[in-house]
């Protein structure tokens, strides 16, 4: 196990049993290197479709490192995206170990596109890597097929913890 993924699994031990003795954690909370919120999907009828506990890549060098340091994600697990504004942005599977979906997300929450990325062939160098491309302020990875297991889809709506 990584030095990074254990920090963060006794950061998270440590806020369930904060949780477990004061009856609250709040909804932000940072490992040292990365914000940590929360983020739900909902239907149009407001109906929870999946919930992920998420790092905040919220700079340019979070957003290009991405999960590529990241050896898998647990189910619930995942990064969320943050850019200064809307607009049309690509994502590509640099360094990755593991498969995921990628959810384009506007500024006003909506899912606007949802790609299931699956690892490049090896050997792949960067400019020959897939292009995953869509519109939003916002994007999430998540683990590979957790946008079918939930039934999120195009014109879901995304909640985030915290001020993103």
């Amino acid at each position: 196990m990584s030095v990074r993924r254990l920090r963060s699994v006794v950061l998270l031990a440590f806020l369930v049993a904060l949780a477990g003795c004061t009856g609250a954690v709040t909804s932000v909370t940072n490992d040292g290197e990365y914000d940590r919120t929360t983020v739900t999907v909902v239907d149009e009828d407001g109906t929870d479709l999946g919930t992920v506990e998420v790092r905040v890549a919220d700079t340019f060098d979070k957003r290009y490192t991405g999960l590529s340091d990241t050896e898998s994600l647990g189910p619930n697990e995942g990064m969320l995206f943050v850019h200064g504004s809307e607009g049309q942005h690509a994502y590509v599977m640099r360094d990755m170990a593991f498969p995921i979906d990628i959810v384009f997300v506007a500024a006003n929450g909506s899912v606007t596109r949802i790609h299931h990325a699956e690892l490049p062939p090896e050997g792949t160098s960067g400019g020959d890597l897939t292009r995953y491309r869509g519109t939003g302020k916002y994007v999430l990875e998540v683990p590979y097929g957790w946008t079918n297991r939930t039934g999120v889809s195009v014109g879901d709506s995304v909640e985030i913890a915290g001020d993103y």
